[in-house]
Parts: structure tokens; C-alpha cells; sequence
């Protein structure tokens, strides 16, 4: 057998082993029982897998690209009219179907599932799907209306300028019920309001990176996260993406008035984003720590966002690609975060949806050879986890490159979702890297 080739001794190649996945992690609930806290849905859907046995939001996009690259147009449409169908129900997107998940959404990633469905021409599916566009910006915007300079409402952030811009955050200040005993012993590390707390906690498990250094004032320790005081430069980028997305379907569906607000809607929001996320000295898109009115110092993956929904500028994408390439991109893929806490959204993690930002982002502007670096190494990393384990991971280390992700509130799950999604789709795109044995056989090798 070829050194190129990725076949898992004695079991099938990797392509077949997601397909057949695929019958594994689908699910029909269209009633549920009394007494369960599972959310009905009407049409059948693709979980992550492992301990995760329900749909969840921002999870269902990157499986997503896998199940168009395997011809499962039937799961795409039903997936896309359930999460409408949640949205009709209950005026967003919950973190996930479950009745205590109702309190928060995740990553608004719904609009980039509906342009998903037509693919060649997405504003007739923006088009299709408008009323829940709007429905879910009107969630996330929530408050916008009267809001004095540097206050907030739930998910909004009004800035001194007249601006706003938009946080994570629960309605709930409790201990999560999927996480009970984890937050009540968190809440007794710190001598705040245990309140105070459950809410930022929760308001981490919003943003999907749950936990990171991100959202920790002293970037190092769970005890002293306070996410709802960080602007979020992915965030941010996403909701552009979405106002982007309502525009256009307001257009093809002859709405002027509409499609002239939200086009404001969208220049505000970039404009906003360029005054307080964007770090001239640095060339790259920072969060932001609103109640200190200055910038977080401590680039993410996060810094790619916008060059995925096409917020940056061509300087703004060339010098990203830069910082990327030089502070993020490692042996196994781009890392979550250059600092290493313990916890799993920091080093030495990567993510499959945060290679994905990176590689359609990159592409977006014109960088292919480093999105098919990026690509490259992550498949490979991918691969050989596969061929030790027979597994396909939630998360990888992409700095030592030869064992699974690690850290975080519970032990790396295997399934899973995102990463078959993510992997069908660079496989796709990449053919000539998909089966390739180790990273010195990637466009400019591990060092270049």
C-alpha cells in the first residue's frame, strides 16, 4: 500500500466510514414522551453523537457540508426546515432541543444553512426562509431600540459612538441543569454572587466555545470568566453574515425598503466592527472588553470570522492571513487559541467548523495555498487519528499531532458530526491532499 494513502488497517476508508455514519447519527422524534425534556422536531436530523443525542445548532452547519458532499439533500432540507420550524416556535434557535437549552441560542449560523440549499443562487433560498431571518436577527437585536451609550440589554451593546454591537449571553442565572454540580463548585471558587457566575457560564456555553480563555479576565482560569462583557468578533461577523443574508432575500422577494435597512444595517455593524474590533497595530480582528472600552489583547481563531462572511477588507483578509499563518496554523491545523489553560477551546486544540472558517474565509480573498495548507494538515491529522482508533473525534491536538484533543468539562467525544461534515467537504476540495500519510507532503510541508 501506498505511504500516501489514509486506510485504517482492517477497516473501511475514511469516505465510507463517515457515509455509513451517517444512518448511525440520524433521528426521527416527532413526539416525544410527557415527561422528557427532549424537544419534538417534525422531519428526521443528524446529532453530533457521543453524549450528544440531540440536534444542536451550531454543530448542524458543518455536518451540514458533509451531508451535501454525500448526496443527502433529503437530511439538508429537512434540517434547514427544522431549525425553522424551532425558530416559528420559539423566536430563536435554542443551544440545543431540549427544554432547559431554551434560555440561550448559539452561533447564528442558521442563514449559512439556508444558503446550503441553493448553493449556486442563495438569496432564492433566503428568499424561502425570511421570516425566520428576520425573526432570529430580531432575537439577537433584542433592546437595540433606546438603548443608552455604553449599556446593554440581553444580547446588545450599545458603544458611546451611537453604535451597536452584540454579546453572548442566557436568560438564565442558574446552574445548567446538563451541568449541575460542575457550576454550583465553580460558583464556590469566586467570592461573587454565585448568580453572577451561572450567567457568565452559561453565557460561555452560548458562544459554543465552552470554555476558553476568550472569555477569562485573568486569561487563565475558569473562576473569573465574564463573557457577557466581551464583544465578540465572531459574534459579530456572524450577525453581518445574517444581515447580509436578509438583504438579499428581501430583494429577490421585491421588499426595496427592507433590503435598503438591512444594507444599513450591515454598513453600521462594519463600520463598528473596524472602530472596535479591528487592531491596526496588530492586523488582526481582536475581541473587544466593553465595560473597559479596550481591546483583548489575545488573538484567536475567532480573527478568521471575518473574512468567512466577508466583513474584511482585501488589506484587512492579507493581513489576517499573515497572523493566521504565523500565530495560529500548526502541525494538525489552526488552534482554537495560543494559550494553553486546561481548557478545550484553547491550545493545543483545533476544531473542525474553526478549519472550515478558515479555509472558506481564506479562500474567499484569494489565499488558496494557505487554505489548502490548512486544509491539508487537518486532514492528515484527522487520518491518522482514524487510522489508530477507528475513530473520528470532536476535537484534535493540533500541535503534538498524535493524540486526540483534551481538557474542558467532560472527555473527548467521538461520533461526531462536525468533523465528518468538515472532512467530506476539504476531501472534496482538496482530492489531491485527502489521503496523504503525513504533513511534509502538504503544500509547503510542516515548516513552509
Amino acid at each position: 500500500m501506498s505511504p500516501r494513502r489514509t486506510l485504517r488497517p482492517g477497516g473501511p476508508p475514511i469516505r465510507q466510514h463517515i457515509d455509513v455514519l451517517w444512518k448511525g447519527l440520524t433521528r426521527n422524534t416527532p413526539t416525544t414522551s410527557p415527561y422528557s425534556s427532549l424537544l419534538p422536531l417534525p422531519r428526521p436530523y443528524v446529532v453530533p453523537g457521543g453524549r450528544f443525542r440531540e440536534l444542536y445548532y451550531w454543530d448542524s452547519y458543518f455536518t451540514m457540508l458533509g451531508l451535501a458532499e454525500s448526496g443527502r439533500t433529503d437530511l439538508l432540507e429537512d434540517m434547514v426546515q427544522n431549525f425553522a420550524d424551532l425558530i416559528d416556535s420559539y423566536g430563536h434557535m435554542p443551544n440545543g432541543t431540549r427544554s432547559y437549552y431554551l434560555t440561550r441560542s448559539q452561533p447564528p449560523f442558521f442563514f449559512a444553512m439556508v444558503g446550503l440549499l441553493s448553493p449556486l443562487d442563495p438569496a432564492a433560498s433566503f428568499a424561502r426562509y425570511l421570516q425566520q431571518l428576520k425573526t432570529e436577527y430580531a432575537f439577537w437585536m433584542e433592546g437595540e431600540k433606546n438603548l443608552p451609550g455604553a449599556a446593554a440589554h440581553r444580547r446588545v451593546v450599545a458603544l458611546d459612538d451611537g453604535s451597536s454591537l452584540n454579546r453572548y449571553w442566557d436568560d438564565s442565572d442558574a446552574p445548567r441543569d446538563e451541568s449541575y454540580r460542575e457550576d454550583v463548585a465553580q460558583a464556590q471558587t469566586t467570592p461573587r454572587d454565585p448568580h453572577e457566575t451561572y450567567r457568565e457560564i452559561r453565557a460561555g456555553a452560548e458562544s459554543g466555545w465552552d470554555f476558553s480563555s476568550r472569555w477569562f479576565a485573568d486569561s487563565r482560569t475558569l473562576a473569573s470568566i465574564d463573557t457577557t462583557e466581551i464583544i465578540p468578533i465572531d459574534l459579530n461577523a456572524l450577525l453581518f453574515g445574517l444581515e447580509n443574508a436578509i438583504r438579499a432575500g428581501c430583494e429577490r422577494a421585491g421588499d426595496r425598503d427592507c433590503a435598503d435597512d438591512y444594507t444599513r444595517r450591515a454598513a453600521a455593524r462594519r463600520a463598528a466592527i473596524d472602530r472596535y474590533l479591528w487592531d491596526q497595530s496588530r492586523g488582526v480582528y481582536l475581541d473587544y472588553r466593553w465595560t473597559l472600552k479596550q481591546r483583548i489583547d489575545r488573538v484567536s481563531a475567532a480573527t478568521l470570522y471575518p473574512l468567512f462572511t466577508r466583513v474584511a477588507s482585501e488589506a484587512q483578509a492579507a493581513s489576517v492571513a499573515r497572523a493566521a499563518e504565523g500565530e495560529l496554523l500548526k502541525a494538525g491545523g489552526i488552534v482554537a487559541t495560543t494559550l494553553d489553560t486546561g481548557q478545550q477551546w484553547d491550545a493545543p486544540n483545533g476544531w473542525a467548523p474553526l478549519q472550515w472558517i478558515a479555509v472558506a474565509g481564506l479562500t474567499n480573498f484569494g489565499r488558496s495555498l494557505l487554505a489548502e495548507k490548512v486544509a491539508c494538515r487537518w486532514m492528515v491529522n484527522v487520518s491518522r487519528v482514524y487510522r489508530q482508533t477507528g475513530k473520528l473525534l470532536e476535537k484534535y491536538d493540533v500541535i503534538a499531532t498524535d493524540r486526540p484533543g483534551g481538557g474542558g468539562e467532560y472527555p473527548t467525544q467521538d461520533g461526531f458530526g462536525w468533523t465528518n461534515g468538515v472532512m467530506l467537504k476539504l476531501m472534496a476540495l482538496y482530492p489531491a491532499d485527502a489521503d496523504l500519510a503525513s504533513v511534509d507532503l502538504c503544500p509547503g510541508g510542516q515548516g513552509g
